[in-house]
């Protein structure tokens, strides 16, 4: 028998870490390590080796990544609107020394996680894994992760494989910044509308999916230097259809009326603007909310093809799921980042 495989994976207490740690529990050949501040906070059927820290301390990025294979990245500070500083000082330049680190450390790959929505939607056709990036120029966060996966492409060529991970919208339980999370108690309000009368399709991606897409691009031989896959579901449903279920299933209002793409914007930099005078922990509507539910129908051959990725979870299972829990939550509202 050869060595195992060391992986790291980062945010290993989140929503995202924990289906990773799932997905690697039983795979052979393989030593999982978790990174996390809080241990406690591990699935309880983890017994790997722990390294904890926090991964805006310099020093520990630095130590995390010593003598291990594979980082999978997956726990990172973001926000869906706003704080520009804060995304630089909290997500940016932390990240881009993790990877550093790993390239010094000779880590073999890097696994970033991102969002398929770093390209813009597709004009025809299926939005592709390796569409070129653009800034929004309204959300922070997506255009710090477009300036992480410049740096990973521009570093590929130093010894370690460069894996961005395009992922979908998530959906399933544990899951607290989410779009079921974020829409269940804003429907409870009646003023959710449908944009472009809810035709817009969604590329939605299971829990379990996650920790599976996770596992392959880990194990997946003949990778070129730098790689992006979109991650996504097998179906994409629209957002009526979306919409339509949440309702039905948490047993909350549909929405009534139907508004044109340009006025959700508008409406969208409005609550962000007068965000600092209505009390309350983030805007009832963001401009990355109304982009996130543009139409995103993605390419998926080039993850089946080159990490045998193939999704499983049928998306609605993964959403009543998610319903059922945030039901006996009571729908908290929850923060944006």
């Amino acid at each position: 028998m050869g060595q195992k495989k060391r992986i790291l994976v980062t945010g290993a207490t989140g929503f995202l870490g924990r289906n990773i740690l799932s997905a690697l529990r039983d795979r052979e050949g393989v030593e999982v390590i978790a990174a996390c501040r809080n241990p406690g906070k591990l699935p309880a059927g983890f017994s790997g080796p722990q390294r904890v820290g926090d991964l805006l301390d310099e020093r520990y990025r630095a130590e995390v990544v010593c003598d291990v294979d594979v980082v999978c990245h997956a726990g990172t500070w973001g926000s869906l609107w706003g704080h520009a500083h804060v995304e630089r000082s909290k997500f940016l330049e932390p990240t881009i020394d993790l990877i550093e680190q790993s390239i010094r450390q000779g880590v073999r790959r890097f696994l970033m996680t991102s969002t398929m929505v770093v390209a813009p939607p597709p004009t025809r056709g299926l939005l592709d894994d390796r569409a070129p990036t653009k800034y929004t120029g309204f959300w922070p966060h997506l255009d710090r992760l477009i300036d992480v996966e410049s740096f990973m492409r521009t570093n590929a060529d130093r010894g370690t494989t460069m894996v961005v991970m395009r992922l979908g919208h998530f959906v399933g339980v544990g899951n607290s910044l989410g779009l079921v999370p974020a829409l269940a108690p804003r429907l409870r309000t009646r003023l959710v509308p449908f944009i472009d009368g809810g035709r817009h399709r969604l590329a939605l991606v299971s829990d379990e999916d996650l920790g599976a897409a996770y596992r392959c691009a880990c194990v997946a031989e003949d990778l070129d230097n730098f790689e992006s896959f979109n991650i996504c579901g097998a179906e994409f449903p629209s957002t009526r259809e979306v919409f339509e279920l949440v309702a039905a299933e948490g047993n909350l209002p549909r929405p009534w009326f139907s508004v044109p793409r340009w006025a959700a914007y508008a409406l969208g930099w409005l609550m962000e603007f007068l965000h600092p005078l209505i009390p309350g922990k983030a805007p009832f509507l963001t401009r990355s909310i109304v982009y996130l539910a543009e139409d995103w129908p993605c390419a998926v051959e080039h993850a089946a093809r080159k990490l045998g990725y193939v999704p499983r979870k049928d998306w609605r299972t993964a959403m009543r799921q998610a319903i059922a829990e945030l039901r006996g939550k009571n729908y908290p509202w929850p923060s944006l980042s």
